[in-house]
């Protein structure tokens, strides 16, 4: 009897039938961006400043550095066009829009499969569900992702779904939400020891590459599937091209220069003003050995800023963060130590077109503006060191919290320039993934850090809403609880035009910058890099959203990783030595935006 009842329950499951009328898309028009030229192998040697506290991508600790080589491995329903901002296939091959401006539908790749070697299906995706759902994941934000919004995947077969976003939204809004990775069914268990249990798990992965070795504290490689399914892909041919990639743990940046110029390290990036004018004149250079790019590119940027803690009870005082915005003279940062390579932030991310509110400017240093709020706040006493006071002999005091040693000097500048306003700026250095997971903890003062900038349409929920307040490994480390805010970033969630979705996101950086929490920093549009002679890269030297030129995995949302490749016969001969080559130095303008 109880067979019975089981087999009619999964008849009763299997029983959706697709909408009648839908219009199934793909898109294999656009153009290809990866080269004919590239060749297979090799090795590609790159560092990390820090050893991965988790190889997991959600839970406790997960989101450090190396999180994205293992979730950018992770290929999801379709990917973006990093050129022509189209969807292209992935896992999928076809999707169609659902007539209630909620639901997408897909036909999944029937070739698709995991590195273990097992076939990817809908119960993967249904299994995403439930997994990103779980309370013993232990990670609040993807719970409430996808409990609010994505409310529902539904079967028709095994290689047939629908996704279901909760509330009405346009077509490109769809594709910035619906387009989920799956979770392989048959690799995890769900007990309520999972986050311990699954730590330093080696997860199968859709992607190019599986880790291969890893020596605790000290490397981590991930080697080419051979016969990896995408292979043959219209989007992925001459991609992913070396067979293994060696990550090496070198803790101290000058350390893994020097690595750099020995040829233990293949690329390195000069995004650093000091490192890109100063470091370059060397016999590795000047001999044509290493070559150097200036890549200007079109993404989005990131917030990168101070972000001031306001469960601090000083910084609970809006006069106080008010003074603290005028007491940073980012400008003076940008003008010397960064020689006017990077451009002043104003907003909390920028490059989003009518997302982004030009208008707004972010405060200017002001000494009279800076010390005429912080009396107002209580702070009109001169202390030692001209730093000020209140009447209860509390010192006006900021711990700034950053992870990079190479960010102190620029940090040291702002340190002697709040002095004039009476501010004592203290720089907290925690360096790596700890001191990220300071910031996680809410920990911190202030801390100084950015974000990646990524999706079509900039996130508020994660960093602003009030539900985010007073939680660890939340990134609201502001601590705001704003009603306001809250109402502001509920509604864009659910707005479903997109001319009004960016009004409402002007508003909320409207709103961010009179609560004076974040305190914009600068943007880098261009990516600078180094690389050894042998490693090459398409004629376009990268795409419009390429953040890196030597990123080896997919890229997210844009699909623009893996395009480099190694020439062997080149990299020995290099490697020979002996012999000179006239030295190489390009800035690509190709791509390079003119903000209003």
């Amino acid at each position: 009897m109880s067979m019975i009842t089981v087999w009619c329950c999964a008849l009763v499951l299997q029983a959706a039938e697709l909408p009648a009328g839908l219009h199934w898309e793909t898109n294999n028009e656009d153009p290809i961006f990866a080269s004919p030229d590239a060749r297979r192998g090799g090795v590609f040697n790159m560092m990390m400043t820090s050893f991965p506290l988790t190889f997991r991508t959600v839970g406790p600790d997960s989101n450090g550095g190396f999180r994205s080589f293992v979730l950018e491995n992770q290929l999801g329903l379709y990917s973006m066009h990093p050129d022509t901002d189209r969807p292209i296939p992935a896992l999928a091959t076809h999707w169609a829009f659902g007539d209630d401006h909620k639901t997408m539908y897909f036909k999944l790749h029937p070739g698709a499969r995991w590195s273990d070697g097992q076939p990817v299906t809908a119960d993967d995706f249904l299994f995403a569900l439930e997994f990103m759902r779980s309370e013993v994941i232990r990670a609040p934000w993807y719970n409430n992702y996808y409990t609010e919004e994505i409310v529902d995947i539904t079967k028709y077969d095994d290689h047939t779904i629908s996704v279901t976003a909760g509330s009405p939204k346009s077509r490109q809004e769809l594709l910035n939400t619906l387009g989920l990775n799956p979770q392989p069914r048959h690799f995890y268990e769900m007990t309520d020891d999972w986050v311990r249990k699954y730590n330093w798990a080696v997860v199968p992965v859709t992607g190019a590459y599986v880790i291969e070795e890893v020596k605790r504290g000290r490397s981590i490689s991930f080697k080419r599937l051979d016969d990896w399914w995408g292979n043959d892909l219209t989007y992925y041919k001459h991609r992913f091209n070396v067979d293994e990639i060696r990550l090496t743990v070198v803790r101290d940046l000058n350390i893994a220069y020097r690595h750099f110029l020995r040829g233990e390290v293949d690329t390195f990036g000069l995004i650093l003003p000091e490192w890109w004018h100063d470091k370059t004149d060397t016999p590795e250079y000047r001999n044509g050995l290493i070559n150097r790019i200036w890549f200007y590119n079109d993404n989005q940027q990131g917030p990168q800023g101070i972000h001031l803690n306001t469960a601090h009870p000083r910084l609970q005082d809006i006069r106080v963060r008010q003074g603290i915005a005028h007491a940073i003279n980012m400008q003076r940062m940008l003008d010397t130590i960064l020689r006017g390579d990077y451009e002043r932030m104003h907003t909390f991310g920028t490059g989003y077109g009518n997302f982004t509110d030009y208008d707004i400017r972010a405060r200017e240093f002001d000494i009279t503006k800076a010390r005429a709020l912080f009396a107002e706040a209580g702070y009109n006493q001169q202390g030692p060191g001209g730093i000020l006071m209140n009447t209860q002999g509390d010192r006006l005091t900021l711990a700034l919290t950053y992870t990079t040693q190479e960010h102190t000097s620029r940090l040291a500048i702002l340190r002697e320039e709040a002095r004039k306003a009476g501010l004592d700026l203290q720089l907290n250095l925690v360096e790596g993934a700890t001191g990220f997971k300071v910031m996680l903890e809410k920990n911190h003062e202030a801390a100084w850090l950015g974000w990646g900038g990524g999706g079509l349409y900039p996130q508020y929920w994660e960093f602003f809403h009030s539900v985010n307040a007073d939680k660890p490994q939340t990134n609201n480390l502001f601590n705001i609880s704003d009603e306001q805010l809250d109402q502001l970033v509920e509604t864009y969630r659910d707005t479903f035009e997109l001319q009004d979705k960016a009004r409402i996101s002007r508003q909320i950086q409207q709103r961010v910058d009179e609560l004076a929490i974040f305190i914009p920093g600068y943007q880098v549009p261009y990516t600078r890099e180094a690389y050894w002679r042998y490693i090459k890269l398409p004629e376009s030297k990268g795409t419009k959203q390429s953040p890196s030129l030597f990123w080896p995995m997919e890229g997210y949302p844009y699909s623009t990783g893996g395009l480099f490749w190694i020439d062997s016969e080149l990299k020995a001969e290099v490697k020979a030595g002996g012999r000179k080559y006239e030295p190489v130095l390009e800035v690509v303008e190709t791509w390079r935006r003119k903000e209003p």
